[in-house]
């Protein structure tokens, strides 16, 4: 296996599945990160009848299957079609993604801003793959750790502003259309000044035209959905962002439950739950695998040399900091540095401390054992 990770530079769809170690990734983007209890059941269903059962939730908040046959995918495209969990047209993915604050409630801001800018979706332009709108709207902006190029977001004068990624300050504006008007002159601004030859806007370094002043500073920053009992239901973790379809199933079967949301942090939020326990999923915390980003590793992944998952399980009781672990140099899990990286080479892990996934290790060429023993001898519980 190459030591150098390929960049695909794109990246998959439900229309445009990606090839994997474990056959076709498929991603289904929830309309306004939400799916109705039939929708969550039915994706279970083609889960299991289609691909190898695993679903994936990322972070930009969209559910991946895994394991998906070249045959198997036309009869799993009739199926997200028809419970509406993709798009008839296959043009519509290439749509910048919308990101919605989670724990959104129908008629709030958040919802409001969304539905109209699905109302004026033919407006905007065909963007670069990884371009997505995070619409952030809620009484303390959340997501301004996700990946998103342009965000609508509360500011601290009360108000909306629309801000470019990569400026700390945005424009206001006064209302939700303008919001939305300003957004979608944004965007197409972003396309006309050559948008596609950077890719993203924080590499996109044009000068902001002068109808969008970066004058507005966001509000103070609020926190993440906490797990347990929420309003009108209950949130819950996914072990490193992935979770059998039975066990989804399991989320969703009482009778009371209507609906589910998704949120960019491993996290799922079920309308009308008890908050018990469920079996496979986490309630607590201080679980360990909150604080643990692992890629999905060998088989799942073709240029990871390694297993993840197992050694993520392992680190559990070894370190108290943030643990990052990878199959290869590429970093996917992970932007910013952890505590404890660990990187796939070779069938072995390269030891990064206080680093990215491309950063230069400490230690090299190491098995598992071998891991979790040199952290025991650096006092790694206080990393």
């Amino acid at each position: 296996m190459s030591a150098e990770p390929r960049i695909k530079g794109w990246c998959p769809g439900a229309w445009q599945p990606m090839a994997t170690g474990d056959g076709l990734l498929v991603r289904v983007r929830p309309r306004l990160g939400q799916l109705e209890r039939g929708q969550v059941l039915a994706l279970c269903d083609a889960a299991e009848a289609y691909g190898s059962g695993l679903i994936e939730l990322t972070s930009r908040a969209n559910l991946q299957l895994r394991g998906v046959t070249e045959a198997s995918w036309p009869a799993l495209m009739e199926t997200l079609v028809a419970h509406e969990l993709t798009d008839a047209d296959p043009e519509a993915e290439r749509r910048p993604q919308i990101l919605l604050a989670p724990g959104w409630q129908a008629g709030d801001d958040t919802h409001k801003i969304a539905s109209a800018l699905n109302d004026r979706w033919p407006e905007l332009p065909v963007v670069p793959a990884k371009v997505g709108i995070a619409i952030d709207a809620g009484k303390a902006p959340v997501l301004g750790d996700a990946s998103a190029d342009f965000r609508i977001e509360r500011a601290d004068s009360g108000g909306l502003l629309v801000r470019a990624d990569g400026y700390s300050l945005g424009t206001a504006v006064r209302s939700i259309d303008a919001a939305v008007a300003q957004l979608i002159r944004l965007v197409a601004w972003f396309v006309d000044s050559g948008g596609w030859d950077s890719k993203r806007m924080r590499r996109h370094h044009v000068p902001l035209p002068d109808w969008a002043p970066a004058n507005a500073r966001p509000a103070a920053t609020g926190s993440q959905l906490p797990l347990g009992k929420h309003e009108n239901g209950a949130v819950y973790g996914l072990p490193f962002g992935r979770v059998p379809a039975r066990v989804l199933r399991a989320a969703v079967t009482p009778a009371d439950v209507n609906a589910l949301q998704v949120t960019p942090w491993r996290r799922v939020w079920v309308a009308g739950a008890s908050a018990e326990a469920i079996d496979g999923l986490i309630s607590d915390e201080q679980d360990a695998r909150l604080r643990i980003d692992a890629c999905p590793g060998a088989p799942y992944c073709e240029q990871a040399s390694v297993a993840t998952q197992p050694l993520a399980e392992r680190l559990r009781g070894v370190t108290q900091g943030s643990v990052h672990v990878s199959g290869c140099a590429k970093g996917c899990a992970r932007r910013s540095p952890a505590d404890v990286c660990l990187v796939g080479q070779a069938g072995r892990f390269d030891l990064i401390i206080n680093g990215r996934a491309d950063s230069t290790p400490v230690k090299t060429n190491l098995t598992e054992t071998e891991v979790i023993a040199y952290l025991e001898s650096l006092g790694a519980p206080h990393l």
